[in-house]
């Protein structure tokens, strides 16, 4: 298939220049943590980094279903010595993909005529929302309704079939490539040192090998638990990339169909692929917030309406790994105006904790958040003096930031774990949003307890808020990014934050926490009626960008080209090649 590319050749330099694509680097081939690995370990890596590897490769497929062909155009163009399919290369690595939004939430297309969809790659891609919806109905009328609900899974790829959607389960859809992702895992299993580790590796295996949603409970139920292993190997699944299948609770007679035969619409899986090695000693720093979860439990808002993941009484089903990062592969290597920090899985619409009441693991991501350079420090003081009140940059602590996501990440945990569906598109902003507030909301309670120091304290809240100005208005597809604007505009609104008129940003910290609870007490609220109107409404009372933000974005942007970035991975590309 034949191609032509979209973006100019000077754009195309410029969007690879160092100033404008930020690199995130993996370990490499020399690293101490590598060095220091048992030997079984090391080969047991070398599989689990190609393992992961393919998930590249079927993820491209879910996102576009012109991605492999674009890739396959791409290689043969730089073969012939086309520089500007070298340069247009370098993106489609970086962003995996043909399609993304930047850091200023443009549209990157990077061949003419191919546009993102809201079904991606998951979904026909002539199929708007329009007809979605009256094949959905005409099906579900027809008596089709175990077809329609594997239509509505998470795991399953959708394509016309007449004049009607057929699903096929992903493992089904991509039985060659798991099959050597099982077979890799298998291999690992044999050479790993931690007992635990080879049980998890086993149970994913067997799950790649057959269409059983049980059989990935059964393995996320085992990962769950995986604490104290030199090892990690997760096969994300994520759903922030579906646009089209959150929209049928938008329409009442469709919804009203889907109610009467007990189908949960849920938006379908994007799959990555992540590999690391455990660092002992950030581990254990992470594991002191664990013996606090269930107070946090406890002092929830109305958290006796609902069943939470952790109990205020009992030992929270949750264990913490922070991670020496080898390789990101698919959705999670992605990077798309930006990259994860750390994630915390199984989702709550997943059988292990719908069915298994099994527990939830967070893994943070060391190579994506630790800035260590001399460049990178010089940065971001540099954004500090374009942006915040001189005043407060005694309290900015890039650290601070890794502490509001421990708090972030486990704030998933918290609040109602289920029956949220009904409020389609808005389901995952909304959960963004909840999450940022408990890191916020429980900071007095956890400074009295004795987690943190006042100075602590005072640093999380300030570092949250410099961090949290954006560098423009998001699209409403970009679920961290409209959190980050409505939780600015409700700060501001109530007093808590203030940005002037030449975009300096002021905070009271003292009105930071009870603004957050405020917020988090409306979040929970929603959640529990999971109402799409409801929800609808909420967020669009809050996503506002006022005029203030905008110059504070002229302000960032004044100070940082950056537009998007890439992934290095030296020692994952050299274990490739063994």
């Amino acid at each position: 298939m034949e191609f032509e590319l979209n973006l100019t050749t000077e754009e195309l330099q410029k969007r690879t220049h160092k100033d404008y694509l930020t690199t995130k680097k993996m370990l490499d081939v020399d690293s101490k943590e590598y060095d220091a690995l048992e030997l079984g370990d090391k080969t047991a890596l070398r599989h689990l980094v190609k393992a992961a590897s393919v998930i590249d490769k079927i993820n491209m497929v879910l996102d576009n279903p012109h991605n492999l062909a674009f890739k396959k155009f791409l290689e043969n163009e730089i073969k012939k010595g086309n520089k500007d399919a070298e340069l247009t290369k370098i993106l489609f690595d970086a962003q995996k993909g043909l399609c993304s939004l930047d850091r200023e939430s443009n549209m990157i297309e990077l061949a003419k005529g191919i546009s993102e969809t809201k079904g991606k790659g998951v979904y026909p891609e002539d199929l708007d929302v329009e007809e979605f919806h009256e094949i959905l109905i005409k099906m579900l009328k027809k008596g089709k309704v175990d077809e329609v609900r594997k239509i509505l899974s998470q795991r399953t790829v959708v394509r016309r079939q007449n004049d009607e959607l057929k699903a096929t389960d992903y493992i089904d859809e991509f039985k060659d490539e798991f099959e050597i992702i099982a077979d890799e895992l298998e291999f690992a299993s044999k050479t790993s040192t931690n007992s635990d580790f080879n049980e998890y590796l086993l149970l994913q295996a067997q799950a790649l090998r057959k269409a059983d949603p049980m059989l990935d409970a059964y393995a996320d139920e085992k990962w769950a638990t995986l604490q104290d292993t030199p090892l990690e190997f997760t096969i994300t699944r994520e759903c922030y990339e579906d646009e089209l299948t959150g929209t049928v609770v938008e329409n009442e007679e469709l919804k009203e169909l889907l109610d009467k035969n007990k189908i949960t619409p849920n938006q379908k899986d994007f799959l990555g692929g992540r590999v690391g090695i455990v660092n002992k000693k950030g581990t254990d720093a992470i594991l002191n917030v664990k013996r606090y979860l269930p107070l946090m439990s406890k002092n929830m808002p109305f958290c006796d309406k609902y069943e939470q993941n952790i109990s205020a009484d009992s030992n929270s089903k949750q264990t913490m790994a922070d991670v020496d990062l080898v390789a990101v592969y698919g959705d999670v290597g992605a990077f798309r105006a930006g990259i994860t920090l750390a994630e915390n899985l199984p989702n709550d619409d997943k059988l292990s904790i719908q069915v298994l009441k099994a527990g939830r693991r967070n893994v943070y991501h060391r190579q994506i958040r630790l800035i260590t350079s001399p460049d990178a420090k010089e940065k971001m003081q540099k954004r500090l003096n374009a942006t915040l009140n001189p005043k407060l940059h005694k309290y900015y602590n890039d650290e601070a930031d890794h502490w509001f996501t421990i708090g972030h990440e486990n704030g998933h945990s918290l609040g109602p774990n289920s029956s949220t569906e009904g409020l389609g598109k808005y389901k995952s902003i909304i959960e963004e949003n909840k999450a940022d507030m408990i890191s916020l909301s429980m900071l007095d309670i956890l400074t009295k307890e004795g987690l943190y120091t006042e100075d602590e304290r005072k640093q999380i809240i300030v570092t949250y808020a410099s961090d949290n100005m954006m560098v423009s208005k998001p699209a409403m597809s970009q679920a961290h990014r409209v959190r980050s604007v409505m939780q600015n505009y409700y700060f501001i609104k109530n007093g808590a934050m203030t940005i002037s008129k030449d975009g300096i940003l002021d905070v009271d910290i003292e009105k930071m926490v009870p603004v957050a609870r405020k917020m988090l007490e409306k979040i929970i609220d929603v959640q529990i009626k999971n109402d799409f109107a409801e929800g609808e409404k909420y967020v669009l009372e809050n996503f506002v960008w006022t005029d203030e933000m905008e110059v504070m974005a002229k302000n960032i942007k004044s100070v940082s080209k950056t537009l998007n970035g890439k992934v290095e991975s030296p020692l994952a590309d050299k274990l490739l090649q063994e």
